[in-house]
């Protein structure tokens, strides 16, 4: 017997999301565990939840909603025993398809075949349940998560992410398109490709010094992305596929060039798989990241808006107990996982 806390966004998942996660409540109960939901109220309050969770000494906190909700929890869980699992059900779902989780598509417009492989083609309201399942025979693994340091260190706190952070073509775009209409939010990915065109047409570049464990580089780029995951853009592309989410390292993006052209080269190298073969193409892995750009330019954290470089991250090992469903790659970690039953005690 051990307690569990769902944490869930209102406004993400389908028109019946509650009674959904009733019925994995239900589920979950009949197996001997305590279930409570709790509803987010306003931005940050997830976060809030999570924390107020593990002081208690719950046991294990789900996260039922898109990235943005992940990182609100992660935020209330880095560095405590407490487990977090996710239930996805939100607009891109990245983390979920990194974990190879069937995601909420039949919400949005068809995935091409070439970026939805080898992630699951549909997703009906039952399937929810059925990704419990999945993490109750799931593992616990230790996860790497990344820490924004505040500008201010004496009076700021740190901000963790859980995905990606940085700044140029993907953050003026986040900046311009968040927080995005309802109808926006239910084509999913492909609304980013029908708002964010015009948008990027006016996007040319950033002048940006990056420093990766003293190491530094100055040039015009694109976007300079530090990833702390092996997928990007709504989990659509496979950015760093020998990327682990435990070594301790991040892996630092920087694509070259100027204007919408080279966004446009870049892109379709990426979704062949050749963007780390072009000349203008820069990956550097490292522990300790700094930005500065000239003038300051926008930052994305985990696809939400996050204010203005200059911006500093360093890796924290470990800092998240994650329960990883059995339908996850099973060399996305290099250290060995313990199930959940032997995790809990």
């Amino acid at each position: 017997m051990f307690d569990v806390i769902i944490i869930y966004n209102p406004l993400a998942g389908p028109a019946n999301f509650a009674a959904v996660l009733e019925q994995i409540s239900k589920r979950w109960r009949e197996l001997g565990v305590n279930v409570t939901i709790m509803p987010t109220e306003a931005a940050g309050h997830a976060t809030k939840l999570a924390s107020d969770a593990a002081a208690s000494g719950c046991k294990l906190v789900l996260a039922a909603g898109g990235d943005g909700t992940l990182r609100e929890v992660v935020n209330g869980l880095v560095d405590t025993e407490t487990i977090m699992g996710i239930l996805p059900a939100g607009t891109a779902n990245s983390f979920a398809r990194e974990l190879h989780m069937p995601v909420p598509s039949a919400l949005q417009m068809p995935v091409p075949d070439i970026l939805q492989k080898p992630f699951p083609a549909a997703f009906k309201e039952n399937k929810l349940i059925s990704v419990s399942d999945t993490l109750l025979a799931g593992r616990v693994q230790a996860m790497d998560i990344g820490s924004r340091r505040a500008i201010n260190k004496k009076n700021g706190t740190s901000q963790y992410w859980m995905l990606w952070t940085g700044t140029g073509a993907d953050s003026h775009l986040v900046h311009e398109l968040e927080p995005r209409p309802k109808w926006s939010k239910k084509i999913g990915w492909a609304s980013y490709v029908l708002q964010g065109i015009p948008v990027l047409t006016n996007f040319s570049h950033v002048r940006a010094r990056v420093e990766v464990d003293g190491h530094t580089l100055e040039d015009d780029y694109i976007l300079v992305l530090i990833s702390n995951s092996r997928r990007y853009a709504g989990g659509m592309l496979n950015l760093s596929p020998e990327a682990y989410l435990d070594d301790g390292l991040f892996e630092i993006w920087l694509f070259g060039g100027h204007g919408l052209t080279s966004i446009s080269r870049h892109a379709f190298r990426a979704l062949r798989g050749q963007h780390l073969e072009g000349p203008d193409t820069v990956l550097l892995r490292g522990r300790h990241v700094t930005i500065h750009t000239d003038p300051p330019t926008a930052v994305q954290m985990d696809g939400d808006p996050a204010g203005m470089t200059p911006l500093e991250c360093e890796v924290k090992p470990g800092a998240i107990r994650l329960l990883v469903p059995d339908s996850a790659p099973t060399d996305l970690f290099q250290q060995r996982g313990v199930l959940l039953k032997e995790a809990i005690g």
